[in-house]
């Protein structure tokens, strides 16, 4: 836990909880999809969607989602009936990381290769993953669909 906290130091005093061991099978790209067999990336080495650019852009990463039903939407409140997906950004504008909103309205991110974590939206904004900047959602389906 304070490995994870010297990462991302909003997580401290912050409630988080750790759910899932170490998996270098996945990612947080991976999660976000309800994927847990792939590492997904925008490289030619890992899964993409096929209809989405191979590139590190927002564009690129709505894209991605896009092919999964994700479409733009305002923000993180919880609209009934709708799954949330959110884009963190560098200040630069490169995507670094996506993490997927529960039905309680706390996020839940896969970081790297390292455990899954329920957090708030804000415990990851920093210097690692930088700010939220994209934020996206589709409707819910029960039970999810089987990812390609």
């Amino acid at each position: 836990m304070d490995y994870l906290e010297s990462l991302f130091p909003g997580l401290r005093g912050s409630g988080y909880a750790v759910t899932s061991p170490e998996d270098i099978r996945y990612n947080c790209l991976a999660w976000a999809a309800e994927d847990t067999e792939r590492w997904w990336w925008s490289d030619e080495d890992s899964h993409w969607p096929e209809g989405a650019a191979r590139e590190e852009t927002i564009a690129a990463f709505v894209a991605a989602y896009g092919e999964l039903g994700f479409v733009s939407c305002d923000g993180p409140l919880i609209e009934e009936g709708y799954e949330k997906i959110v884009i963190y950004a560098s200040p630069d504008g490169t995507p670094t990381h996506v993490a997927r909103q529960l039905q309680s309205g706390l996020w839940s991110s896969k970081l790297g290769q390292l455990q899954d974590v329920e957090h708030r939206l804000e415990d990851l904004v920093g210097s690692l993953y930088g700010h939220c900047s994209h934020f996206l959602k589709r409707e819910r389906v029960f039970p999810p669909p089987i990812r390609p």
